[in-house]
């Protein structure tokens, strides 16, 4: 069922571009939480295991569409000076949701019926489906301008090239790892149709799905390649913590998911302090100390045991969460600082994506570390050889991220 949502999120991202061009930024989000505020109440309603999944897929579209919509017209309605401010206020949803999530999802299947977990959707979609009518400015194109055609050779290579690379990663923590076929063929079709793509797109050019020339603009290049570490250290993180409460220290789904609320609560606190560290410091510094910080806070889960206070654990998933939310936010805002407003909703699809798969390598590489190296006497042992790969990628995405432009060449491309 998370497959199917995940799968659909991620190769709706790519049309979004087009569809804002299209449609316009106001119909198109209206469309989009539409969308996902029907999936969630036909999900609530469903009556087999096959209609949830097929109503989960509905709203995975919707959530496609929002994710990188919500992120292009936030930046293309301030000012350069205002952009990792307002970053900060749009991604924190989406910072949040994997990171709380499993809490109110805990509390939800406590008390109260399953279904509730899509029920609750629906009463904040329409609020803010009545918000977004009042309040995002129309945006519809001019009638009279040639609309942009659909690259439809291009999806149709890129969207199963995204669906193969991110089923076969999903499919990892099985045994038998990344030698498995159901891995193997879906991975290595999906990154033989993914070259196919690409070379496609650099013929076409500004016509194609994804306008992949952008990476060879310096910002959305570097940005791209930390990005994808971002979403492998968080992904790897927000599957492992769980487990390890879960599976080591005996605790049902729900405390499990209390004990997590620190790691929320500091990346909460985050966004209101990494605008301002970010106008003193300047992009790189900042992430650079960020990943640090992430990569420091988890070692107490690499040294943990069964009996390791509980406290102790709680301050460093607080650190955690607090580093995590220092970091996405200057990469983020990096990656428009070269492009024109036009290039924008390119610059978030091809952002989305590669976050996306970093988190889906990400979460894949420690499922197979922490199921290859734990054995019966020591289960302990699994978690401490994953957490530790976690740490290894954290502190590859600090390298990553000293390729960001320093304090003084941002205020040169600002002004």
């Amino acid at each position: 069922m998370s497959t199917g949502y995940l799968l659909a999120l991620a190769i709706t991202i790519p049309f979004v571009s087009w569809a804002q061009n299209r449609f316009g930024g106001k119909r198109l989000w209206l469309f989009a939480l539409g969308l996902f505020v029907l999936g969630s109440a036909l999900c609530a309603c469903a009556w087999n295991a096959e209609s949830l999944i097929a109503f989960r897929i509905l709203q995975g579209v919707g959530g496609g569409i929002m994710f990188p919509l919500m992120q292009t017209l936030a930046m293309q309605s301030v000012t350069p000076e205002s952009r990792t401010r307002t970053m900060a206020t749009v991604s924190l949803p989406a910072a949040l949701g994997p990171i709380l999530g499993p809490v109110l999802g805990g509390m939800v299947l406590s008390w109260l019926s399953w279904r509730w977990l899509f029920l609750i959707n629906v009463p904040i979609g329409v609020l803010g489906w009545i918000l977004a009518i009042l309040f995002i400015a129309d945006d519809r194109p001019d009638r009279q301008a040639p609309a942009q055609r659909l690259d439809v050779v291009g999806g149709l290579l890129l969207v199963p090239a995204l669906a193969g690379l991110l089923y076969g990663l999903s499919n990892v923590y099985a045994a038998g790892g990344f030698g498995r076929a159901d891995v193997l063929v879906p991975g290595i079709g999906g990154a033989a149709l993914l070259t196919g793509f690409v070379v496609w797109a650099v013929r076409r050019g500004g016509k194609a799905l994804i306008d992949v020339r952008l990476f060879s603009v310096r910002s959305v290049r570097v940005s791209s390649i930390a990005l994808a570490f971002v979403g492998a250290a968080l992904f790897a993180g927000n599957f492992l913590l769980p487990l390890y409460f879960q599976a080591l220290r005996n605790y049902d789904p729900l405390h499990a998911a209390l004990l997590l609320i620190p790691q929320g609560v500091g990346a909460l606190l985050a966004r209101f302090v990494v605008a301002r560290l970010v106008h003193s410091h300047g992009s790189r510094l900042v992430a650079f100390v960020g990943f640090l910080v992430m990569a420091a806070a988890t070692v107490p889960f690499a040294l943990a045991g069964a009996t390791t206070s509980l406290t102790v654990l709680g301050v460093s998933l607080f650190i955690r969460g607090f580093g995590n939310g220092v970091v996405f936010i200057p990469i983020m805002t990096v990656a428009y600082v070269d492009l024109a407003r036009d290039q924008m909703p390119q610059a978030s699809a091809i952002t989305r994506i590669v976050q996306q798969l970093g988190g889906a390598f990400g979460t894949a590489m420690v499922a197979v570390v922490l199921t290859t190296a734990a054995t019966a006497e020591r289960p302990a042992a699994g978690f401490d050889a994953a957490f530790w790969t976690t740490i290894a990628i954290t502190l590859a995405a600090a390298v990553v991220s000293l390729l960001l432009p320093a304090r003084e060449q941002e205020k040169v491309q600002v002004a």
